[in-house]
């Protein structure tokens, strides 16, 4: 599915992304990968908005986490996390969506904070 960033500056950054959608997808995300391409992802959607938090147990790969606001906007991204880490990555305000990345994405393309994601939700 495709997944538009615009930047503050209005650059556009395409993504095709898959969608996490069940608990069961939400659950594993992207564990057991061995690499994800520089213009891919996975989209976690929650209504309503909730407070939620990620690990990276099982996560063999850094990734950059973009927790998503009503509306939107980016609250906050967590950049580079820790593969195989146990350290929870806990979003800032209730979210609608998160996005995963490639780490290191988000500081490559200056995706920052307040910038804005849209996506056609299923």
């Amino acid at each position: 599915m495709p997944l538009t960033v615009t930047t503050a500056k209005g650059a556009k950054h395409r993504f095709t992304v898959e969608i996490a959608s069940t608990p069961e997808q939400q659950s594993y995300g992207l564990m057991n990968r061995q690499s994800l391409p520089p213009d891919r992802g996975m989209i976690f959607p929650y209504a309503p908005p909730q407070p939620v938090s990620f690990w990276m147990k099982d996560t063999l790969i850094p990734l950059d986490i973009v927790f998503i606001s009503p509306g939107g906007r980016i609250s906050s991204i967590a950049e580079n996390t820790v593969p195989l880490s146990l350290e929870p990555v806990v979003s800032m305000e209730p979210a609608e969506a998160v996005l995963e990345i490639a780490g290191g994405r988000a500081a490559e393309l200056g995706i920052a904070a307040g910038d804005t994601v849209s996506w056609r939700r299923p």
